[in-house]
């Protein structure tokens, strides 16, 4: 099956992979070839690719994934392969979100609760795959 990664700034992956496996809203899912067609939301996490027996992993943020006729198309605010991932930098991201976390919500804006939040997903989803860093890059 054909998969697209795509994020508002590049695609960050086209190509064939034998499985898929994915964080969405109700729970982990896996994909094969030929699964049922499908439209669902993502939540911030690990994504699993099996090409040829290797797995690859990435760290993706929220968004959709559509499977259609043996296509799946992920489209994520955010994605990054296992490989890219610079752990001193993610850390720091998360100490500063926790921060901005612990303040008390009068003392910063939705907007400003909402970003933190985010950032605080993405850098946990990141440390998780971090882990996989030996792993041979997908590009």
């Amino acid at each position: 099956m054909t998969l697209d990664i795509v994020t508002p700034e590049k695609i960050i992956f086209q190509g064939d992979v034998d499985e898929i496996y994915v964080n969405t809203a109700d729970g982990e899912i896996g994909i094969l070839p030929h699964h049922i067609n499908l439209f669902t939301k993502l939540i911030p996490g690990e994504l699993k690719l099996k090409l040829l027996g290797k797995e690859q992993y990435m760290a993706i943020t929220d968004g959709f994934l559509e499977v259609n006729n043996n296509k799946v198309t992920i489209l994520t605010d955010y994605a990054i392969h296992a490989e890219d991932i610079e752990v001193e930098k993610v850390m720091e991201a998360r100490k500063k979100a926790e921060e901005i976390l612990k303040k008390k919500e009068s003392r910063i804006t939705k907007q400003e609760f909402a970003l933190a939040e985010a950032a605080f997903k993405r850098a946990v989803a990141e440390l998780k795959v971090a882990n996989h860093k030996h792993k041979r890059p997908m590009h």
